[in-house]
């Protein structure tokens, strides 16, 4: 994606953020990593372009009702729940096990969709379901998506939910980082006894983790050995139900 528009797309999420209010070029300069002349330039491109206009009392900066009206119309386009079902049905063919798809919410991830396994043997849970981030693998591969901001999401004493639940922050993060690394997170009966699975982060377009895709299943059938075959799979489809939300940034 050309840079001039990455940098405009980053701008114009900074200010929908604010809902309204007008901020300072410092500030839009900080949380979108641009140097203060590189905002003012961008914005000034946004001005022209009717997407953006000057606070004539403080001199700050907001997004006009053609900006709000252009987000509700992509957000309408690239709707998560309505785009994903394919991917998660592939990812189902493929693997045979029970898929979700799921988003952070605090130090919880809330299942928001899934397709049940056709095996008589399958992992149990409902969509608005919760589960702990720290013990499960959509959780596990969202914190590790954001590791730099993700442990402060996390309550001070992490709770053990099996013999096997991370509970020292230290170690999960050297866990956390690896995922990071290889593009996955692992959960080897970490919340519910004999449940594990496998699940990699979903990106939109402005390289934000917005959710995360797996699948999960006893872990007598989804051995270790078997959650490092599967995970490929999960790996093609999280690129590929990213690419259709706008990630670009794949290979």
């Amino acid at each position: 994606m050309d840079k001039t528009l990455l940098k405009g797309l980053a701008v114009l999420e900074t200010l929908a953020e604010m809902q309204g209010e007008a901020r300072i070029i410092e500030d839009v300069a900080a949380r979108t990593g641009l140097t203060r002349s590189n905002a003012h330039r961008t914005l000034q491109t946004l001005i022209h372009a009717g997407y953006v206009e000057r606070d004539s009392i403080n001199g700050g900066y907001r997004g006009t009702m053609k900006m709000f009206a252009l987000g509700v119309r992509q957000q309408g386009q690239l709707d998560l729940r309505k785009t994903a079902p394919p991917f998660m049905a592939e990812l189902a063919g493929e693997t045979g096990e029970t898929i979700h798809l799921s988003i952070l919410d605090g130090s919880d991830v809330i299942y928001i969709d899934k397709i049940d396994s056709s095996q008589p043997i399958r992992a149990y849970s409902m969509i608005g379901g919760r589960a702990p981030a720290h013990a499960v693998a959509t959780g596990k591969a969202l914190l590790a998506a954001q590791l730099e901001n993700s442990l402060n999401t996390l309550p001070p004493k992490l709770e053990s939910f099996t013999k096997n639940t991370i509970t020292d922050k230290q170690a999960l993060k050297a866990e956390l980082t690896q995922a990071a690394r290889i593009g996955y997170a692992v959960n080897r009966g970490e919340w519910r006894e004999g449940v594990g699975g496998v699940a990699s982060p979903i990106f939109n377009g402005f390289e934000r983790p917005i959710a995360a895709l797996g699948i999960s299943g006893p872990t007598e059938r989804l051995t270790a050995a078997r959650l490092k075959q599967l995970a490929p799979h999960v790996l093609q489809a999280a690129a590929g139900l990213s690419k259709a939300m706008g990630y670009l940034k794949l290979g």
